[in-house]
């Protein structure tokens, strides 16, 4: 029943700190602002928001937001999430954030918060101009989690997502599943790491040129790169990965790839190989530091709701 990611929303400790390079220097837009609270929109898209930063004591993923046809198929996705013994946070209801909507919340296996939604009012966006390194869209999320393969079950069996690809390493074994919910090769992956956590955001850029445009700004305004510039094999997405003020990966991509579900045939990719990692070559190699940069720290709203 999901048909598209809608954002990902934050808790941060130094929210003067992340609005500023969210707004500043990323290429979002504030769209809506309250006491400790703002919406964070990308100018080529319809959503509301991708990114919602609160304020907050401890850092965390306060949720990941999903998007669903019809208020039915909430209705009817939330009647099967109990009735399976998935524990809700909240009821199918009216949503009080911006654009309205209706939908509900619940923990996924590891205690995460996630949001589905419908009906949600299509924000006024425009087209992003040639050379214009902004985002125009999020393009997928990928989560820490300490058991990965229960994590990509509750996924596939309770919200219908399907795997693209698998990476998998000689002696550490499989690392990495990109799941799918439509044509674009993945809205979600899943990374095996210590702890839950975020791994990842991640924001389409134009094109080449932006992409790069976009990378060597965040690079000279001083930004920690972690991973990057690149091509992954997996997906075929280009990658530049950067360390926001708390410490969250954040990525700068374009042309992720779109397949045909009917006939694609999941891959199972040796990760140990750097052109799967970076079929350009160009980006430092991943090792061992790039890789623990990314575990991120421990989520600290397992199981605890946000509070909006």
């Amino acid at each position: 029943m999901i048909t598209h990611l809608r954002h990902v929303d934050l808790a941060v400790t130094d929210y003067a700190a992340q609005l500023d390079f969210y707004t500043g220097t990323w290429g979002l837009k504030a769209e809506h602002s309250d006491s400790g609270i703002t919406f964070l929109a990308a100018e080529g898209s319809p959503e509301q928001y991708v990114v919602r930063l609160r304020q907050a004591a401890d850092k965390r993923i306060d949720l990941i937001a999903f998007g669903v046809a019809s208020t039915a198929d909430a209705d009817a996705l939330a009647s099967r999430l109990a009735a399976d013994g998935v524990r809700l946070v909240t009821e199918p209801g009216k949503l009080q954030t911006p654009g309205g909507g209706y939908g509900f919340r619940f923990f996924d296996n590891e205690g995460r918060t996630v949001e589905i939604s419908a009906d949600v009012a299509v924000r006024r966006h425009r087209a992003i101009e040639e050379g214009e390194s902004v985002p125009v869209r999020l393009s997928h999320v990928v989560i820490n989690s300490a058991d990965p393969e229960g994590t990509r079950r509750f996924y596939e069996k309770h919200l219908g997502f399907a795997l693209s690809d698998t990476l998998t390493h000689p002696r550490m074994g499989d690392m990495m599943w990109f799941l799918r919910v439509n044509a674009w090769h993945h809205s979600l992956a899943i990374a095996r790491c210590p702890h839950p956590s975020l791994h990842h955001a991640s924001f389409e850029l134009r094109g080449l040129d932006e992409y790069m445009r976009g990378t060597g700004r965040v690079l000279r305004a001083g930004v920690e790169k972690i991973w990057g510039p690149g091509r992954h094999l997996a997906g075929n997405n280009t990658f530049s990965y950067f360390l926001d003020p708390s410490g969250n990966t954040m990525e700068y991509t374009t042309e992720l790839e779109l397949i045909d579900q009917d006939t694609w045939h999941p891959h199972l990719y040796d990760f140990s190989d750097p052109a799967v990692s970076d079929q350009w070559g160009t980006a430092n190699a991943m090792n061992e530091f790039v890789a623990k940069r990314s575990f991120n720290d421990p989520d600290r709203g397992l199981f605890v709701a946000p509070p909006v």
